[in-house]
C-alpha cells in the first residue's frame, strides 16, 4: 500500500501472513477470506472502512445505493433532533451524497477508491458518520447510556465520538449499524484464543461489511467465494 493511501487496492489475504509458519488464527483467516483492503491507521479507520466496504458491496445495485442515500437523508432529521445546527453537518452530508451519486453514475470500484483517497472528501465522509453516530446515540440515550462509561452521554459523544482520529468503541459500532441500517461482521484477532472471534452487529444480521480487527485497527476483508470455504458466522457482539 502506498504511504499516502487512505484505502488500498485489494491484496491477497496472504499479505497479512508472516514469513514464518502462520498461527492457527492466520490459517483460519486464509480459509475464510480471500483478500484484504488496508485502511490507514489514523484513528478513523473504522468509519472509513465501514462506509467504503458497504458502498463497494452495493456498487452495482442502484436500488441499494439509493437506499443508503435515503438513510443519509433521514440522518439529517436525527442530527437536528439531537441539537446539531445544520451548518455543522450540511457540507459533510453533501460530500456523502457526492460519493454516492458518483457511484451510481459509474458503478466502478476505481471511482469509489479514488474518492476515498481524496483526503478532503474521505475525511468529510468520516466526519459526517461521526456526527450521525453521536446524534443516534443521543436520540436513543435511554438505551445507550447503559453502555457508556461516562457520567454524561452528551459529553461522551462530544469528546469521544465527534472528534476526528478518536478510536471507536463497541457502543459506537452498534450506533453506526443502527443509524445506517448496515450489518457489520467483525473478525477479531485479539485475545488468547487459538481461533478467530466473530462478531455480528446487530445480532442475526446478514452483514454487507466484513472487517478485520487487529491491534486496535480495522481493515476490510473479502469472503472466500468457493462453496464450503466460508463458514457460517453466528456469534453476536458481547
Amino acid at each position: 500500500m502506498e504511504v499516502c493511501s487512505l484505502v488500498s487496492c485489494r491484496e491477497d489475504i496472504s499479505s497479512l501472513l508472516a514469513e514464518e509458519t502462520p498461527s492457527p488464527k492466520y490459517k483460519d483467516l486464509g480459509r475464510q477470506f480471500s483478500a484484504v483492503r488496508r485502511v490507514r491507521g489514523d484513528g478513523n479507520c473504522f468509519y472509513r472502512a465501514v462506509c467504503f466496504a458497504h458502498l463497494e458491496s452495493v456498487l452495482h445495485s442502484p436500488r441499494a445505493l439509493q437506499r443508503f442515500k435515503d438513510q443519509i437523508i433521514q440522518g439529517r432529521g436525527v442530527l437536528v433532533s439531537a441539537g446539531f445546527d445544520e451548518t455543522s453537518f450540511s457540507q459533510h452530508m453533501n460530500r456523502v451524497f457526492h460519493v454516492v451519486d458518483q457511484c451510481m453514475a459509474a458503478e466502478h470500484e476505481d471511482v469509489l477508491l479514488r474518492l476515498f483517497n481524496e483526503q478532503l472528501i474521505s475525511d468529510s465522509v468520516v466526519q459526517f458518520l461521526r456526527l450521525l453516530t453521536s446524534a443516534h446515540l443521543q436520540t436513543h440515550a435511554e438505551f445507550f447510556c447503559n453502555f457508556v462509561e461516562a457520567p454524561d452521554l452528551k459529553v461522551y459523544c462530544r469528546q469521544e465520538v465527534e472528534v476526528m482520529a478518536m478510536e471507536c468503541d463497541h457502543v459506537d459500532i452498534l450506533a453506526v449499524s443502527q443509524a445506517l441500517d448496515i450489518g457489520i461482521h467483525i473478525v477479531s484477532m485479539e485475545g488468547d484464543e487459538r481461533q478467530l472471534v466473530h462478531h455480528i452487529i446487530p445480532e442475526g444480521a446478514d452483514p454487507s461489511v466484513h472487517l478485520l480487527y487487529q491491534m486496535s485497527h480495522y481493515n476490510i476483508l473479502y469472503r472466500q467465494t468457493q462453496s464450503g470455504q466460508a463458514q457460517e458466522i453466528t456469534a453476536p457482539l458481547n
